[in-house]
């Protein structure tokens, strides 16, 4: 998408639309790849690549993650979006199926590349010799992202669902899913039983996402409720913190007996009302910003590209330290921690910014499908496109694609082929009757 087209879009908003949301969206999504980056403690040595966490080299930045850990923002704003959407599908009497079906093409057609990719790259690499050990690693970190996009998916898919508690129930539907969350967490810590904490992905999120209900029907309007909210949720995240198993960094740390971010956490939650809180205290000074044209079209130019810039971001940061190490190591000579190291990391930003913008100039156009008017398919179809994409997303966001025994090719394929489903009903629905 060229400038002159963002300036036309940027310049054409309604005046009834809330920036704030698209500000909090490319904002959280910027905070979350600089994040990435920063963590990544990489060196060479004796030309053997050492990989390091900057959470495990630096306890004193765990505190830190209260503020870069901001997924509970993008999952407010996605209340706020998919509330509104889904009560303008109803009152344009939109049935569920062809709601479903438009958020899926923007949400899931721009994982289809990067998963392709990794399919080709990793079988090559494989047939090549490449030690699986080393690709298993390069495609779990490249495909970290995928986890997010699964749980937002699901949450999506249930929006209509959750705007119905929350417009039934209102702040009752908050309390309930905190309570559940607890519940999940109690058994699966309890228990020491990991897999019945990822109930948690759906339950935790689509709490906060309620959240973004409230700001949109104005039930936490005034900065005192807004601050409110803060506190609430500052209590709860520094008394579980404080008093139960949960670790002080937001951001999961491998080795940890107890991660808030893997299976999600009930912390998440209070996490979620203390950013959202603050967040939207200051929405009135963000507001006032938002109406600048260049701050406006900027912000649009991030959203048009948000999904691509999100899902490729670690992608070329595996590029670079590969190609950096097949070159002997420049660049990642510099030993982590130190002032040196610091003082490099606005290089170090620099130069995956740079290659992340390759990526996003040239897989950019996935972001923006053709308008679909065919017909509603039926319900089955795109609740079975989110179950076996999600799934595979899922699943490849913890293990990666490449295993002892070779490529795991059929995770990616599953995805594809699921993705591929709505365009098949298209094409079925739009085919010409013949004469």
């Amino acid at each position: 998408m060229d400038l002159s087209t963002v300036r036309e879009l940027a310049a054409s908003t309604p005046a009834t639309r809330n920036r704030v949301v698209d500000l909090l969206r490319a904002a959280a999504i910027v905070v979350v790849v600089l994040g990435h980056w920063l963590m990544a403690a990489v060196t060479v040595r004796d030309g053997e690549l050492v990989i390091g966490h900057l959470l495990a080299l630096a306890s004193w930045t765990h505190p830190l993650t209260w503020v870069f850990q901001v997924m509970p923002v993008f999952f407010l704003v996605g209340g706020f979006a998919n509330g509104l959407s889904w009560r303008s599908a109803r009152v344009r009497n939109l049935p569920y199926a062809a709601w479903l079906r438009s958020r899926l093409r923007r949400l899931l057609v721009p994982v289809v590349p990067l998963l392709l990719a990794w399919l080709l790259a990793t079988t090559i690499a494989s047939a090549a010799g490449v030690p699986a050990v080393t690709l298993r690693t390069a495609s779990q970190v490249a495909l970290v992202p995928t986890w997010f996009l699964a749980a937002y998916v699901v949450v999506c898919a249930l929006a209509p669902a959750t705007l119905w508690l929350w417009e039934r129930f209102g702040w009752a539907s908050v309390v309930a899913g905190a309570a559940l969350g607890c519940l999940v967490d109690l058994v699966s810590i309890g228990a020491d039983t990991l897999v019945v904490g990822f109930a948690n992905y759906v339950v935790v999120w689509a709490t906060v996402s309620q959240l973004g209900y409230a700001w949109l029907d104005g039930r936490l309007a005034g900065t005192g409720r807004r601050l409110l909210l803060a506190a609430v949720g500052a209590v709860g995240v520094v008394g579980l913190v404080w008093a139960g198993p949960y670790p002080v960094s937001m951001v999961g740390l491998d080795g940890a007996a107890v991660n808030n971010s893997y299976p999600t956490r009930v912390t998440m939650l209070f996490l979620g009302m203390l950013q959202a809180g603050l967040v939207l205290a200051l929405e009135p000074l963000l507001a006032r910003w938002m109406r600048r044209p260049r701050a406006w079209t900027v912000t649009v130019l991030l959203n048009t590209r948000i999904m691509t810039l999100y899902l490729w971001h670690l992608t070329a940061m595996v590029l670079v330290i590969g190609v950096s190490l097949l070159l002997g190591g420049p660049g990642l000579g510099v030993e982590p921690m130190t002032p040196l190291w610091w003082a490099t990391r606005v290089v170090w930003w620099a130069v995956l910014a740079a290659v992340t913008l390759g990526f996003v100039a040239g897989l950019g156009r996935f972001e923006t499908p053709r308008r679909d008017d065919s017909p509603a398919p039926p319900t089955w179809m795109p609740v079975l496109v989110t179950v076996l994409a999600c799934g595979g997303l899922g699943f490849m966001a913890g293990q990666g694609i490449v295993a002892a025994d070779g490529v795991h090719w059929w995770w990616p394929v599953l995805t594809v082929a699921a993705v591929s489903l709505l365009r098949v009903h298209r094409s079925a629905t739009t085919t010409p009757s013949p004469d």
